[in-house]
């Protein structure tokens, strides 16, 4: 059970870990440092499938991310595990169907909160972010731009439900 004095935890999950929740792992983690709340939230990302464990950010995310100012080299793929929710307050799933897999894993007593990354977006017109692992660019893009706008709709969640946050 959490104390109030213990770090907010956030785990970002995708399929292979190596495009999206690396991304909003790296794009979050950002934005956490610069609100200087480094001591008060934890950030991590993970995979529901073992294609890639170990292994860096595909290197279209890493490219688009450098250009955009975030470093993911230090990151690399691992899978979700039971543990998880053990661990991590919010477990944020980037799909339907990585949400559909946590719920299947989530046990009965869990009390964090499971659910889509883009409920915390801004806009309405996407429920997922979309894989852009077979397509091109500027897929992985968009996958920036969603996750860069859910990130900052997360944070402020965060703030609003934990304002202990903000006095650390």
């Amino acid at each position: 059970m959490r104390t109030a004095s213990a770090p907010i935890s956030v785990l970002f999950v995708c399929l292979g870990n190596i495009c999206r929740s690396p991304t909003a792992h790296g794009v979050f983690a950002k934005l956490v440092a610069d609100r200087g709340y480094q001591q008060a939230i934890i950030v991590d990302s993970a995979g529901t499938g073992d294609w890639h464990l170990g292994h860096a950010p595909d290197q279209r995310t890493t490219q688009v991310a450098a250009a955009k100012g975030y470093d993911l080299s230090g990151l690399r793929a691992r899978l979700v595990s039971a543990e998880d929710f053990a661990e991590f307050d919010y477990i944020i799933a980037m799909d339907k169907a990585n949400l559909k897999d946590l719920r299947a894993m989530q046990p009965d007593h869990y009390s964090g909160h499971v659910g889509l990354f883009l409920d915390f977006s801004g806009q309405s017109e996407r429920t997922e972010v979309p894989d852009p692992y077979y397509g091109e660019e500027d897929g992985f893009e968009l996958v920036f731009d969603l996750v860069e706008d859910a990130s900052a709709g997360l944070l402020q969640h965060i703030e609003a439900s934990h304002p202990e946050v903000q006095q650390r």
